[in-house]
Parts: C-alpha cells; sequence; structure tokens
C-alpha cells in the first residue's frame, strides 16, 4: 500500500509540474507551431539530444496520460520527417501506454477485483479468448481515446507483452497519418481537419476486419476439419443422441419437443448411471440407513432406544423396488410416446455424421444426421492396485447386484474414498451394521469443502460407526489364509510402517472417469483429455458433434447433465441462428450424508483464495423452531458476501434437508437476488425453509444503521415526555 501510494504522489507531483510550467501550452497547435524554428535549431545544433529528449518527452506525457500526444505526434513529423518521425512517434507511444498500462495494473486491478470479482472474471475470460482483437479494434478506431484504452485495459488480465505489440502495431496507421500531417504542420489549421469523416470511418471498418478476417478463418477450419468426408446431401435424423443418462434424455427430449427427429440410442438400461446405480439406489440405502440409526435412538423422540430389526436381503429388494419405480420416468415407453425414436445398441460414429449401431438384437443399423450429441457418461474409476483384481472389490455401479444376493451386510467392510460418494456408503452401510473403515489419501475428508464442514462431516461419519483414515494411502490388495486385506500407510510420517486391513468387501469410490472408448472418437481426431473437450458452446472438434454431461464436465453431476443438455439440443438444433454458451455460474450440489452438506457458489476457502474482500454470516439450526422440534440442531448456514453488501456470493447448508434448503439460494443467485429480499419473503412457520430467513435477518442485524437506531431512540425518548 505504501508503494503505491508513493507512485500516486510520484505522478501527482510530476502532473502538477507539467501544468505549473505550463508545458502544456507547448504542447498545443499554436505553440507547436510558433517553437518549430526554435527546436528546428536545436536539432540542428544536437541532433542526438533533441531526438533523445522528444522522445524520453512523448513517453512521460503518455505514461501519465497528459494531453497532448497528438501534438507531439504531429511534431515528431514536422521535425523529424516522415520516416524518422513514424519510427520516434510510434516506438516512444507506445512504450509510454504500455507504462500507463502497467501502473493501472499496479494500481487499479486488485481494488477492482475485490469489489466486482464476477463481473472482471468475465472480462478476464473474454479477455483472454479475444483480447488481442478487442484491442487491436480499440487502437484502429482513433473515436477511443488511447490514454482511456490504456488505463482500461490495465485493469483487466491481458498480457502485457500481448498490449504491447497488439498496440504497436494497431497505431501505426493513426500516427502515420499524424506523423504525416505534421511534415506540413504550416497548412494545418485545427486538429478536427486531420481525422476527416472518411478517414474515421475506413480507421473503423479497418478495425473491424480482425472480425471478419476471424470469421473467415473459421469457415477455412470448418472446411478443413470436413475435408476427407463426405457430407450426406439429406440426413435421415435432424439429430442423433449416443447415451440415455440424464444428458442424453434431456436433449433428445427437448429434440422431439421442438419436432425435431431425434434418434435416442442406448445399449444398456435407460436413466444411465443415477438411476440405475447411482443418484436412486444410494439415496433409497441412505433412507432406510437413516431409520435404522433413528430406531437405535429413538430417546431423541421421547421412545425407548432398540436395535433394529431387519433383513438386509429386503432392504436391497427395496433398493431395487425404488430404481423399478423410477424406470418408467425415463423408459423406452414414455420417450417413444414423446417422440423419440429409441434404439438399443452400440452407437459409433463413423464419420461426421453417421452412425453405425450395433443392434442389441445382433443386427446392424447405419443412422446420418445433421448434428450428433455424445452422452455416454462416466464410470468409476478403481485404482491400479496391485493384487485388487484377484481379491475381488465393487464399486458403487456393482454394489446394488452383489449386495442384493447377501443375507447381511458385510460384516468387514472397506470403502476407498473420502468423496461424497465414498461417505455416503459408507456412513449407510456402517447403520446397516457393517463394521466400516474409509480409507482417504488426503488430509480429511470431502476435501472441496471448507475444513469446518469436512470436520463436522467426519465427526458425522464417526458417530455412525465408521473408523476414518485420512492421511493414508493404499498400496495393494492381499489374499492371506483365505482372508483378504487391503495394505496402506500413513502419509507424512517418517516411517514406512504398513498396515494390514482385513475385509470382506472392499468399495472402490475414489472418482469416475468419462467413458471415451469404442465410439469412434480417436479415429475422426476428437481429442480427449480425460474428457472430450468441447468449447463454451458444447462443439467438439467438428461443430455439428456436441457432447454434454458426464463426459463433458467440469462437474459430473446429474442436474449439469440435464443443464448441459438443453444446450447441446438447442445449439445442436438452431445453432445456424443463434447459439448460447453454457452458464455454469450457479451450481448446486449436495452430499447426502446425515446431515446433508449442500452447497453454491464459493465457500470462505474459494473467497480467501480469490483474494476477496467478504464477510461470512452464520445461522446456527438450534436457533431453528422446526429443527428443535425434530432433534435435528445439528448444523448451520454460512453466507458469503462482499464486505456491507448483501449479495450472495456463496451459501453452505449442513443440516437435515440441506440439499432441499439450498435451492432458494440457488434461485436468489441466479436472479441476482440479495439477502434483503429473502428476508423480506414469507416463509411458512415452522419449516425449515425458515432457516434461510433467519440467516438473512442475522446479516440485517449485524448490519443495522446504528446513528439511524440512536435518533429514534431518542425521537421515541422524546414522544414519551
Amino acid at each position: 500500500m505504501i508503494k503505491k501510494i508513493l507512485l500516486l504522489l510520484i505522478a501527482a507531483v510530476a502532473i502538477g509540474l507539467f501544468f505549473h510550467f505550463d508545458l502544456h501550452q507547448l504542447l498545443t497547435l499554436e505553440g507547436l507551431k510558433g517553437s518549430m524554428d526554435q527546436f528546428s535549431q536545436y536539432k540542428a545544433q544536437s541532433p542526438l539530444l533533441i531526438i533523445g529528449g522528444f522522445f524520453l518527452l512523448y513517453v512521460v506525457v503518455t505514461a501519465l496520460s497528459l494531453p497532448g500526444a497528438a501534438i507531439l505526434t504531429l511534431a515528431a513529423g514536422a521535425l523529424f520527417g516522415l520516416v524518422e518521425g513514424l519510427l520516434v512517434a510510434s516506438f516512444a507511444s507506445t512504450i509510454g501506454a504500455t507504462l500507463a498500462f502497467l501502473v493501472s495494473r499496479y494500481l487499479l486491478r486488485d481494488t477492482i477485483k475485490k469489489r466486482f470479482p464476477e463481473r472482471l472474471a468475465a472480462i478476464d475470460a473474454g479477455v483472454e479468448k479475444e483480447g488481442g482483437f478487442y484491442l487491436f479494434t480499440l487502437r484502429l478506431v482513433p473515436v477511443f481515446p488511447f490514454f482511456l484504452i490504456n488505463l482500461l485495459m490495465g485493469v483487466t488480465a491481458i498480457k502485457s507483452w500481448t498490449f504491447y505489440w497488439v498496440s504497436q502495431v494497431g497505431m501505426l496507421a493513426g500516427t502515420f497519418v499524424f506523423v504525416n500531417a505534421g511534415t506540413q504542420l504550416a497548412q494545418i489549421e485545427s486538429l478536427s481537419g486531420i481525422l476527416s469523416l472518411d478517414l474515421i470511418l475506413s480507421f473503423a471498418l479497418l478495425g473491424v476486419f480482425p472480425f471478419i478476417a476471424k470469421g473467415i478463418l473459421n469457415v477455412f477450419k470448418k472446411r478443413r476439419v470436413y475435408k476427407n468426408y463426405i457430407k450426406p446431401k439429406s440426413f435421415d435424423r435432424n439429430m442423433i443422441v449416443i447415451g440415455a443418462g440424464a444428458g442424453g434424455l434431456v436433449t433428445s427430449y427437448i429434440a422431439a419437443a421442438v419436432k425435431a427427429k431425434v434418434t435416442l440410442i442406448e445399449a444398456g438400461e435407460m436413466g444411465g448411471d443415477c438411476l440405475n446405480y447411482g443418484c436412486v439406489p444410494s439415496k433409497a440405502i441412505i433412507k432406510s440407513a437413516k431409520i435404522a440409526e433413528q430406531i437405535r435412538h429413538g430417546e431423541h423422540y421421547g421412545l425407548e432406544n432398540m436395535t433394529p430389526q431387519f433383513s438386509f436381503k429386503k432392504v436391497m429388494a427395496r433398493v431395487h423396488k425404488v430404481i423399478a419405480d423410477i424406470a418408467p420416468h425415463d423408459s423406452i415407453e414414455r420417450y417413444t410416446n414423446l417422440g423419440v425414436d429409441v434404439v438399443k445398441g452400440y452407437g459409433k460414429l463413423i464419420d461426421p455424421w453417421r452412425v453405425e449401431i450395433k443392434l442389441n438384437d445382433g443386427g446392424t443399423q447405419t443412422l446420418t444426421a445433421r448434428t450428433i450429441v455424445i452422452a455416454t457418461g462416466a464410470r468409476p474409476f478403481v485404482p491400479p492396485l496391485p493384487g485388487i483384481e484377484e481379491t475381488g472389490y465393487v464399486t458403487s455401479d456393482t454394489l446394488w447386484d452383489k449386495f442384493a444376493a447377501l443375507d447381511e451386510a458385510p460384516k468387514k467392510l472397506v470403502v476407498l474414498g473420502g468423496g461424497p460418494i465414498g461417505s455416503e456408503l459408507a456412513q449407510s452401510f456402517a447403520r446397516l451394521g457393517s463394521s466400516v473403515t474409509q480409507i482417504e489419501m488426503a488430509e480429511r475428508i470431502m476435501i472441496k469443502e471448507d475444513v469446518e464442514v469436512s470436520t463436522f462431516a467426519h465427526e458425522a461419519l464417526s458417530e455412525s460407526g465408521v473408523n476414518i483414515l485420512t492421511s493414508h494411502q493404499a498400496l495393494r490388495c492381499e489374499a492371506r489364509d483365505g482372508k483378504k486385506f487391503i495394505i496402506v500407510k500413513r502419509l507424512n510420517e517418517g516411517n514406512n510402517e504398513e498396515i494390514a486391513i482385513e475385509y470382506d468387501e472392499l468399495l472402490c469410490a475414489v472418482g469416475r472417469s468419462a467413458r471415451l472408448k469404442g465410439y469412434g472418437l480417436e479415429a475422426l481426431g476428437i481429442e480427449t483429455n480425460r474428457t472430450i473437450v468441447t468449447n463454451e458452446y458444447l462443439e467438439t472438434l467438428y461443430p455439428n458433434i456436441f457432447a454434454a454431461g458426464d463426459i463433458v464436465g467440469p462437474y459430473q453431476f446429474t442436474h449439469v447433465a440435464a443443464h448441459q443438455g438443453w444446450y447441446a439440443a438447442v445449439n445442436g438444433l438452431f445453432g445456424n441462428l443463434k447459439k448460447f454458451k453454457v452458464d455454469y455460474r450457479v451450481i448446486p450440489w449436495t452430499t447426502f450424508i446425515d446431515p446433508e452438506v449442500a452447497r453454491v457458489g464459493l465457500n470462505e476457502q474459494d473467497a480467501i483464495d480469490k483474494g476477496i474482500d467478504f464477510e461470512i454470516t452464520r445461522f446456527e439450526f438450534e436457533e431453528l423452531d422446526r429443527a428443535i422440534t425434530d432433534s435435528a440442531t445439528k448444523g448451520f448456514i454460512k453466507v458469503i458476501t462482499p464486505k456491507g453488501k448483501d449479495k450472495i456470493l456463496g451459501v453452505t447448508v449442513v443440516s437435515e434437508h440441506a440439499g432441499d434448503l439450498i435451492a432458494e439460494f440457488v434461485l436468489a443467485m441466479k436472479h441476482g437476488l440479495g439477502l434483503n429480499k429473502i428476508l423480506g419473503t414469507i416463509h411458512s412457520y415452522p419449516t425449515w425453509a425458515e432457516g434461510n430467513k433467519y440467516a438473512a435477518g442475522e446479516w440485517k442485524r449485524a448490519h443495522a444503521p446504528e446513528k439511524v437506531l440512536n435518533m429514534l431512540e431518542k425521537y421515541h425518548t422524546w414522544r414519551r415526555g
């Protein structure tokens, strides 16, 4: 801060001296004409000194954003001629502009970033992609004040070297015009005479040229991508969608809704992983496990503590019944009735418009479509531990069928992974009678959450009977005397002591990897880097081939896959008219441990990492009437806002029903509503949703106008006489 103040003082003194000594009078057209004879004499006597002094003066004037840069450019032409003057003015103006740019960045960027983090992030993202083009256009059109461009670009994230060379090239045409005019200084009556309307329009056209050129290049780029393929003259379908998970279902549904002819290809079960292996079965077993835990702790509700009596087979049967009950929502029959042509088989891209389908009944079918959407999802990642294949394991995909055959929950269950899936299943099976050990290599479970939230989750799982080993690395699996063991070691310690943990079942829950193989992506050269690489419109290398869902990322959530499905459908069908960038600004997620953890936007650590000047508002559920009636007072709401403002930057909710409570904050953030709007909204009593209103009330209380309240207190005292 001291350095910034000192720099401001130096600049202020320099500007003050400039005007104190009436140097600005020299940098007028009249002043320049009046001093040309004298300057010419100085130049004849000491040419290098005059060139160096002129160069330095030009740099200082431009760097301090002082008036007179245009006059100096004329002077360069009058003093040094066209070629020499152009060189001097071009380099001096660019160096001065870059210095002004750097000063602006040093003094202003951090402050603006703290006050307007989201807006600046959006600007930076645009500048990163198109900054050179934008700057070039601004430099070419003289109606934009160059000093203002220097200051504004300094606030953005454009690279200094990019700013320099684009400015050097972009200002060259305008500099040439002024230097050339300066060679005939005596004939110039005013600066406005130099830039005629026709000349300004010519510069404007020149400024648009880079974007026209870019558009032409994109056309040629598309042609080059497709050059080895023959495009069909007509198409069987408007759209083909490969994969009937959340992304594919939404994409095909929207396509059918707007009367496009669409085929949806799925080899496995309709509904994808979420319905058959993920969200639905896991939430079903979480519910059963929670009821068992409540029975175990009946005293919380005025009842007797009892050991829950249940059949594990029936619990697993209920899981499969829940899947079966929801399956009609995603069934072939339903989507056929909606207008989607559903084909059971494996789809593979033959070229950018053709898909070969190996039908489940053994046949083969080839279809063409103007647009293809890949929505093949992801599968659980299995770490390559020595011995894991020999000893056996289950994943969040395979456990439902395998465990359905068991008479009781696995006696000894090891869960490998401390993320949301691993934590949910570890707690559930512990509550259903398994002795669960959860192994996580990181220093805490649920590492993407705040330390406070991770600690809360750790305690909740421990209370349910989960033995959590954080900072432990799995080394290998072994079979000894008919028993299975996973060998781990504790990290961050000097010794390499190995620990053997016995298990009956090993559940791998260390993440999911995109399904990329077998769809013809490699043959077409579609870039993959753990996921399919797409642009902001979900287009792949081929503008008519899109991808949506877990195969794209960056969030592997069912609701994000559905969100992307809308964009894939609309951009794929109507992208020739209008394309939409995928909006990831407000993405909620919930981990369904008990109590649940839900979040949207920034958490505390995110805000710290981004350098945002923020404050935290908390509401503890022990203060909420409904939480007290439900004997579920553990948890809190934590809201991140800018200092002194009610704008919501992020919210974390830890409580029962947190996944439902977060929805109000998602809506508020999506539509720019602050905490005052939530506070002014009526919430039913007694409900969990009131917690959101009380959190807003905590913010309001902390920002009460003390001076106004003191005046009101005096007013009421006076009224009492």
